[in-house]
């Protein structure tokens, strides 16, 4: 019993002595917000841009923080899970991008609609998405956010019309979303992204063309991230101003590194697309970290030394995390544990990820159409059937 008692008060005297980080920061006073000078965006067919200067409140750096770092995490960890052959087929990893689906989110309404190419494992989160829906989706468990029948490249949510394969074709797509928008007569703008590789693609030509003439309330995105699979952009095309591109459609080039300037930029081009001038085009400059795909190791086309430079120079985590330390927006502490707290929340994922059992052979049939009766589909031959459960 006096050894009992002993260790008790042991362990009382320890938590007394040693508050917890929480505490700490909660007894400190950070600032409410500061001001921030942004990157001057390039312009084409603009009399004026977005802000230069711009107001980072302390929720607003915080949110962004953690979802950059959550972004950044699980697509860490889909590497790893795809090395471990549990994630198979086709995989995209957008770190070094996360400002992009983290800044376009801060500028928009949930009810304004996205569709994207292939990378689109962020976009996917900040379309509202969670981390244990993408990873099971990821190693086509039934978890999934699409049944673990989509896999990498194709996953939905409200709002959020995929993930699309082909190079270029979700752009069309995109143009068809806002003339649904304006057809409607909702308030409503579409966020239409494609890569630098899919940007001297002939359809999206056509959708500039269309989407003018029609004033559709719809923003072109190109995330510009150097380069399409493994061609340079300077090797790939004759103009790599892809802000000019649309011609007769006005063009806005932003630092998509910048997690603040970003959001800034998307508030701008939403706001022209609304008050019913038509659309615009936003070149996002950025940068992959990884190779095109899982298959491309991403050093035979770039060296490492370029990799690292914009690592140590232009993460944008890094500096996100420089400018709310230094603004005594946050500390150094309080971040650190918001990175224990999302390392935790990507290991549970992973775990859920590859616990759930894969959808049943019987359901490769389901969910053909939203709303129809059931139905029979044919299988690999004529005395295979699957029922289609809508």
């Amino acid at each position: 019993m006096r050894k009992m008692l002993a260790a008790v008060s042991r362990v009382l005297s320890g938590a007394a002595q040693k508050p917890s980080s929480r505490v700490l920061v909660a007894s400190r006073n950070f600032a409410n917000d500061a001001t921030f000078e942004i990157k001057k965006c390039d312009l084409h067919r603009l009399e004026e841009g977005p802000p230069v200067t711009t107001v980072l409140t302390r929720e607003d750096g915080l949110k962004y923080y953690r979802m950059m770092q959550t972004v950044h995490r699980m697509e860490l960890k889909a590497d790893q899970l795809y090395k471990q052959k549990i994630i198979r087929g086709f995989c995209h990893l957008c770190d070094g991008q996360e400002a992009c689906c983290v800044g376009l989110e801060a500028g928009i309404n949930p009810t304004d609609h996205l569709i994207t190419a292939y990378r689109a494992h962020g976009f996917t989160f900040t379309r509202s998405l969670s981390v244990r829906e993408i990873l099971a989706e990821l190693t086509g468990r039934r978890g999934g956010c699409a049944k673990g029948k989509g896999g990498s490249m194709h996953m939905y949510a409200k709002n959020f019309y995929g993930g699309n394969g082909i190079v270029g074709a979700q752009v069309p797509l995109g143009a068809g979303i806002a003339l649904a928008c304006k057809y409607n007569g909702k308030d409503e703008v579409c966020l239409t992204l494609y890569g630098d590789g899919a940007a001297n693609q002939g359809q999206i030509f056509e959708a500039y063309n269309m989407a003018a003439l029609w004033k559709l309330p719809c923003i072109f995105i190109c995330e510009n991230n150097r380069y399409g699979m493994g061609t340079s952009v300077e090797r790939a095309a004759a103009s790599t101003d892809y802000y000019k591109r649309g011609d007769f459609i006005p063009g806005l080039r932003v630092d998509g590194m910048d997690i603040l300037c970003v959001p800034e930029a998307t508030r701008f081009a939403a706001a022209y697309c609304r008050s019913g001038k038509g659309p615009i085009l936003m070149e996002l400059q950025t940068y992959r970290y990884h190779g095109h795909s899982m298959s491309d190791p991403g050093v035979s086309y770039r060296t490492r030394e370029e990799i690292q430079e914009v690592r140590s120079k232009s993460d944008l985590i890094m500096l996100l995390k420089d400018k709310m330390v230094n603004s005594n927006l946050a500390s150094v502490e309080e971040l650190k544990e918001i990175d224990v707290e999302v390392r935790k929340e990507i290991e549970d994922a992973a775990q859920f990820a590859t616990a759930d059992p894969e959808p049943p052979l019987e359901e490769l049939g389901h969910h053909i159409y939203s709303s129809d009766p059931p139905f029979e589909v044919r299988g690999a031959n004529q005395w295979i059937k699957f029922k289609s459960v809508s």
